[in-house]
């Protein structure tokens, strides 16, 4: 991985700092599968990882590119080049992108923390926009999220998974939230 990973005194307590660039989603994913695997819980990877690539790239996108001086945010491109450096807002240095991982039985909590204090606002989806619907997958694949906006600046956007149902051979599927 390109950033550090501190692990805190509970071993079930992990953050990640990730450099705003490009590969950061790339990074959070290694972070999870890594992570995941050494608590036993890889049959969550694939949601985890799919809500922390979302949570990621809205901060990337809405955090760390919105300039103070702009209209409106700038997009990333679709097919970033590798090392391609994503040009930080001047406030964002304050604090960077970090995501935790937090695993309490029987549940796992995802959160990214970034320099903006701006809530996440979920669209209206538009099923043929090449963005927007990140939120909704975020809703879908966890079982409850949200945010907090943090003391001084910036924010964090979480997510929680169970981990009780996860078996050795867990079944695949999708949308397991119950009411």
């Amino acid at each position: 991985m390109s950033t550090g990973t501190a692990i805190a005194a509970d071993p079930h307590v992990v953050s990640c700092t990730l450099a705003p660039r490009f590969e950061a989603v790339r990074t959070a994913r290694e972070f999870a599968r890594e992570t995941l695997h050494g608590w036993g819980l890889a049959p969550l990877f694939d949601d985890i990882a799919l809500v922390a690539s979302e949570l990621v790239t809205n901060a990337l996108r809405h955090a760390l590119l919105q300039r103070p001086d702009a209209a409106s945010a700038v997009r990333l491109p679709v097919q970033p080049g590798p090392d391609r450096t994503v040009e930080p807002r001047a406030d964002a240095r304050l604090l960077p992108i970090r995501i935790s991982l937090v695993h309490r039985s029987p549940q796992v909590v995802c959160a990214v923390s970034d320099p903006s204090s701006q809530g996440p606002v979920a669209r209206e989806p538009d099923f043929v926009a090449e963005s927007g619907r990140g939120l909704h997958l975020v809703d879908s694949f966890s079982r409850s999220w949200g945010w907090h906006p943090l003391a001084g600046a910036g924010k964090v956007v979480w997510a929680v998974f169970e981990a009780d149902t996860v078996a050795p051979a867990a079944t695949p599927g999708r949308h397991r939230r119950s009411a």
